[in-house]
Parts: C-alpha cells; sequence; structure tokens
C-alpha cells in the first residue's frame, strides 16, 4: 500500500488512476484505514462506513477497465451532512433527522460520481448548518487538525478536518455566510464560494438559507479546487437559481494564463469598521506586501455599502427562516434541538414579515454595493476571519482586536459575499502568534470565478501553498 496516497492532489489521484499505475480501489483502501486510525481523534464524519467508498471504487476500476474517459477517476471526496449520499445516513447535523436516509444522491454528489469521484463518506456539520463552530448534541464536537483542543470552525468543519488531516483531498460544502471560507482559513486550506447558481442544488434538504447558500468546493491548493468547481459547473433548469450562463466551465483554463493588468483592492476592515486580531491583521497586510513586491497593483480602498452594513447585517433572515422551518419542533419538544439554533428561532419568531421584506431589500442594496465597486476594481482582498481557531466548546471568541466579541465577529468578513451572490474563495497565507493558519480573502464580480480562481492561483506563486497540518504525517 502506498503511505503517501493521503497526500496525492486530486489532480494527481486522477492522472495515476486514469493511467492504471494505481487503483482506485487502493487510493479508497489508504485512505479507508486513515480514517480508521483518526476519525476518533478528530470526529470529522456524521456517516463513514468503509464498505461505501471501496464499492465506489470498484466500480470505478471497472469502469476504466470497460474503457470509460473518467477525468475524476478516482479522486476521494466528502460530503457535508447538509448534502445527499444516496443510501447513506443524512442527518443535517440534528436528532429531528436522526433516523432519514438519504433517497438520492444530491446533484453535486451524483455529478462528481458520474466523472469517476469516490465518494468517501459524511462529514460532521453544525444543526441545520446555522453556527460557526461544528458541534451537534446527536455527533459531538469536530476538532482541528492543527490543535485538537480548537474548533476548525463552522458550518463545514468536518469537512475541512477531513481534507487537512489527508481523509480525501476534497471536499463538498456549502456556504450560506461563510461556512466554507472560514473553516479553509482555520486550517490552512483553500475553500471557495462560487458565484450563486453555479453549481446546481435542486434537491435535498429545505434549506433555511435558500437564497444565500451556494455548494462550495474545499481542497489543499487552488488548482484543485479550480478543477472541482469546473466538474461542478453546469446549468440546471431544475435549479430555480441555475442560469445558461453556467453551462460552460471556464475555470482551468484560465487558471494558469498570465495575469493582465488588474485594478485590486485591499480593505482590512471591508469597510465596516470590523475587529481584527492585531497579529492575523499583521500577517495579512504581510501577505498584501508580498503580493505587491511581486507586481500586483493593490490599492486600499473599502466598498461604500449600504448604511445597515455591520457585523452580520441579514442574520435576521436565517433567524426567520430556522423558525419557519423548524419553529413548531421547537415549541413542541425543544429537548430535539441545540440550544444555539432554539436561541435562533426565538428571534426568528419575533421577526415580521414587513421586516423580511426590508431584508430582502437591503440585499439588493448590497447587490448594487458590489456593482458599483467592481466597477472600478477587478477584484477586493480582505480577511476571511479576523481570528485564529479558537478553543473547542465556545461559539466564538470572547475578544476580537481587543475588544469583547459580538457572537458573529469572527464571521463578520464572510456573509456579506453571500449577499451580494458574489465568488469568493478563502487563501492560506501564513500564521498569526499562536502559529495557526490565516486566510486572505479573494473576491470579484457575479460569474468572474474564473478571475478570483486564477488570482488565487497566482497569488498561491507567491505567497506559497498552505503549510500541512500536523495530522498530515
Amino acid at each position: 500500500m502506498n503511505q503517501e496516497l493521503h497526500r496525492w492532489a486530486a489532480r494527481d489521484v486522477a492522472r495515476q488512476v486514469a493511467a492504471r499505475t494505481v487503483s482506485a480501489m487502493e487510493v479508497a483502501q489508504t485512505l479507508c484505514e486513515r480514517v480508521a486510525r483518526l476519525e476518533p481523534q478528530l470526529n470529522a464524519f456524521a456517516d463513514f462506513d468503509p464498505a461505501v467508498p471501496l464499492a465506489a471504487a470498484r466500480e470505478v476500476d471497472a469502469r476504466l477497465v470497460a474503457g470509460e474517459q473518467l477525468p475524476l477517476a478516482g479522486v476521494p471526496f466528502t460530503v457535508k451532512d447538509n448534502l445527499w449520499l444516496g443510501g447513506r445516513p443524512a442527518t443535517f447535523g440534528s436528532k429531528v433527522f436522526a433516523d432519514v436516509v438519504a433517497p438520492r444522491d444530491s446533484w453535486s454528489v451524483a455529478r462528481l460520481r458520474a466523472l469517476g469521484a469516490v465518494p468517501l463518506g459524511v462529514t460532521n456539520c453544525s444543526e441545520f448548518a446555522c453556527k460557526g463552530n461544528t458541534a451537534t448534541p446527536l455527533h459531538g464536537e469536530t476538532r482541528n487538525p492543527w490543535d485538537l483542543e480548537r474548533t476548525p470552525g463552522g458550518s463545514s468543519g468536518g469537512a475541512v478536518a477531513a481534507v487537512a488531516a489527508g481523509l480525501g483531498p476534497l471536499a463538498l460544502a456549502t456556504d450560506a455566510g461563510g461556512s466554507v471560507r472560514r473553516p479553509a482559513a482555520h486550517t490552512g486550506l483553500v475553500g471557495m464560494k462560487p458565484t450563486l447558481g453555479r453549481v446546481p442544488n435542486p434537491w435535498g434538504f429545505d434549506d433555511p438559507n435558500h437564497l444565500l447558500s451556494v455548494v462550495g468546493q474545499i481542497g489543499r491548493n487552488v488548482e484543485d479546487v479550480a478543477f472541482m468547481l469546473d466538474a461542478l459547473t453546469a446549468w440546471e433548469p431544475a435549479d430555480t437559481l441555475s442560469c445558461p450562463a453556467f453551462a460552460v466551465a471556464d475555470a482551468m483554463a484560465a487558471l494558469k494564463q498570465p495575469l493582465r493588468p488588474l485594478r485590486l483592492a485591499w480593505s482590512p476592515q471591508l469597510g465596516c469598521g470590523l475587529a481584527v486580531d492585531t497579529d492575523v491583521r499583521a500577517t495579512l497586510e504581510a501577505a498584501v506586501d508580498r503580493l505587491r513586491t511581486a507586481g500586483w497593483r493593490i490599492e486600499t480602498a473599502d466598498p461604500a455599502w449600504p448604511p445597515e452594513a455591520r457585523e452580520y447585517p441579514l442574520i435576521a433572515l436565517q433567524q426567520a427562516g430556522l423558525a419557519q422551518r423548524f419553529g413548531d419542533i421547537w415549541r413542541r419538544t425543544p429537548e430535539m434541538l441545540d440550544p444555539d439554533i432554539g436561541a435562533q428561532i426565538e428571534l426568528g419568531f419575533a421577526i415580521s414579515g414587513t421586516r423580511v421584506t426590508e431584508l430582502l431589500k437591503l440585499r439588493e442594496a448590497f447587490h448594487a454595493s458590489f456593482t458599483e465597486f467592481f466597477g472600478r476594481y477587478d477584484a477586493l482582498l480582505c480577511p476571511v476571519s479576523p481570528v485564529e481557531a479558537w478553543p473547542l466548546g465556545r461559539l466564538g471568541p470572547a475578544e476580537i482586536g481587543g475588544l469583547p466579541a459580538g457572537p458573529r465577529g469572527h464571521a463578520a468578513f464572510t456573509p456579506i459575499f453571500n449577499y451580494g451572490g458574489v465568488p469568493a474563495l478563502s487563501l492560506p497565507c501564513g500564521t498569526g502568534r499562536r502559529g495557526l493558519p490565516v486566510g486572505l480573502q479573494i473576491a470579484g464580480p457575479r460569474f468572474a470565478d474564473a478571475l478570483v480562481l486564477q488570482l488565487a492561483w497566482h497569488a498561491e506563486q507567491v505567497l506559497g501553498p498552505g503549510a500541512p497540518s500536523p495530522l498530515m504525517d
């Protein structure tokens, strides 16, 4: 058994398996052994049965023998617990769905499997994917491979813990306010939120954040994330958010092309006066300075947001969505839900229809702000998270930038990009004073996913790849 397989990039796995120099079965067996060894430390998985990836790998090897061309041949990937892996438990991180078995694959899962990828298992997420850490009464708390006494963030904590620990090179996850990008930043990975609707998601759980949530991609380098996004790019009329603009995958074609002259903006507080830890800001500033030294034209500039812009301005839409979807369960059987989710539901009960309409209009105002800003700049750089990963057992850090932190202070830099529906990516750019990863956020206009990835790839050449976690050994 090749003991270095867990270090391979997704592209390397696909090439080697397609060339028949290693089998999909050998890759799957190696990773199943790693999961058995590391999962007791991480608690990354909501569901893992080695029979699932081994059967899928056996099928991939047979398809290759039959002459099929499989772009993702043998590439292992994990599935976040708010997506469906057909025939396996699908709990949405909640006791409410503890006995549910997914009736089919989610669209994205089916697409990756059709292209030859191998599902490894289902990864933990916070209940209903609505918290900034990954801890649920049903599945417990997921740990960060960089420091097992700290959170990987949320809601995609299981997804990033698996990839950062070498349990597969790719992860499928979702991002409604930063749930891909922040955990990626806390674990030294690349995590992308594509343009709203680019990756179809026409069936599955009833998402409280439907108009904000996207299916995101997580990997250990930019090329793997671009490779995965191209595989998932499609126009799917069954998805109300999909459109013909997504009919052509374009990320890999542009990825390594020379950058044209671009006007880029660096916004250290995102124009909202958001708090940032001193060491995190220093790491980010150093990365931006290195890009400037490499010839990037980067001005310091802030977008002009609507007056309501602040820490997490549309969080009430999530709270109202939770109340509409799960309010009756909370009232009848509160023991079925995470108390933190219950608290959000209680807030949701108090939100009027008029206020929801006001918030939807505010979402349009954020869209207008992005349109104006990206008329002047090609892309925006800013922090992903203002802090390093914090200790287990807490919703967030007690302080940020030396000031008391609000409940969403650690998440303040990411949701605005969901409000505008624009692509945004977290790129590893160094570590803070505790030696934990810090992420630089790169965002662009709607539909400019290829540009965001191209910028990230070129930045990766300057800044270097993200360092491996201690559990990658």
